[in-house]
């Protein structure tokens, strides 16, 4: 009788979605497991506060974002099903990967070779086939990829993408913007950057942090380790195959024009093992007119959707505040710095308290 009441009360969204759990949370958005009410499919959609984002004068971010995800369909990349819009939220709904991030998987230590190198295979992918469609993520980290059920890499977040028309006169990108133990010098040295070998550095990083268990420039000082980035010194641990050196070396090159690209990368005999190209389909940009429809939605909202339901969703936040967690990543808290609560498996990762112009 219990689980009859608990279905008859779980809020619909616009007739279409079971609201469950929430999954995570941001500064403008929250993330809920949901299930599409007609076929059963599990979703995860991501709840955007609309009136904030109109105040901050982000709506031009949020359709990008949309025009992004619709732009880069690809099997390692995580899919955008559609976008709704009531008077006061935006929804996202997208593609539920089960597996969680990849963050939790080498946060219990290093990966075997192997494991270490189909990862980086399916993020590389994935990553070129953005540049290839103008897309730069910006934003690469292992919190960032997520595993599906069948240990499949998926990359997510692209709230900090910029595409090719944002590009300024001297062909450069010039916001400062990444998660800082991920960011290339270039980044940092604040005088414009290639959008695809920020995006480079940072699957280098990635990659180190799959081999090692640890970030290749670490530091508790912010700024020490920024110095360390800049200078580009850190050491491959002595179990790192001479092949993950010399691409290491060459991934994370100070430099910009100096480092490998995509294709360089690829060819390598290391990457080139077991690798299987991926079949994917690359829709024409004319037939893209969904996400044109996606973007009006935000803009204009029909009087129908203000049946919604939203006391679920203060319900299921009032359960999750009632635990003791990080403010970052909802894991139990462990560790306090500079009076924010941060675990430390965040510490050692991401620095996330020191998050630049993250959204």
């Amino acid at each position: 009788m219990k689980k009859k009441d608990k279905s008859n009360t779980q809020a619909l969204i616009l007739g279409k979605y079971e609201m469950g759990r929430l999954l995570g949370h941001g500064t403008f958005a929250k993330v809920y497991l949901a299930r599409n009410a007609t076929s059963g499919e599990s979703v995860a959609i991501k709840v955007i506060d609309k009136e904030k984002v109109l105040k901050s004068g982000l709506i031009a971010h949020i359709k990008r974002e949309i025009s992004i995800l619709r732009r880069v369909r690809h099997p390692n990349i995580v899919q955008l099903f559609e976008v709704m819009a009531t008077k006061s939220k935006i929804y996202f709904v997208m593609e539920y990967v089960r597996g969680g991030e990849l963050f939790n998987k080498v946060a219990k230590g290093r990966l075997k070779e192997d494991i270490a190198r189909k990862y980086f295979q399916q993020l590389i992918s994935a990553v070129s086939f953005c540049h290839f469609r103008g897309v730069y993520h910006r934003d690469l980290k292992p919190e960032n990829l997520l595993l599906d059920e069948h240990g499949n890499l998926k990359v997510s977040d692209f709230g900090l993408s910029a595409v090719s028309d944002q590009i300024r006169q001297d062909g450069l990108f010039h916001t400062f913007c990444g998660t800082p133990a991920y960011v290339a010098p270039e980044v940092l040295a604040r005088k414009g950057y290639d959008g695809a070998k920020v995006d480079i550095w940072s699957c280098g990083v990635i990659l180190f942090v799959l081999m090692a268990g640890f970030l290749p420039f670490h530091d508790r000082n912010v700024m020490a380790m920024y110095k360390k980035i800049y200078r580009g010194d850190f050491r491959c641990p002595r179990w790192f195959p001479v092949e993950i050196n010399r691409l290491l070396i060459r991934m994370l090159e100070t430099k910009p024009e100096r480092r490998f690209t995509m294709p360089q990368i690829m060819e390598t005999s290391w990457f080139k093992k077991g690798f299987k190209h991926i079949k994917f389909y690359v829709e024409d940009d004319h037939k893209l007119s969904s996400a044109d429809d996606d973007i009006e939605s935000v803009e204009s909202v029909s009087e129908r959707s203000s049946t919604v339901s939203e006391s679920e969703f203060e319900s299921v936040d009032a359960r999750e505040d009632q635990c003791r967690r990080c403010l970052f990543c909802l894991k139990k808290i462990s560790l306090t710095i500079k009076k924010v609560k941060i675990c430390k498996p965040c510490i050692k990762f991401t620095y996330k308290s020191c998050y630049i112009l993250k959204l």
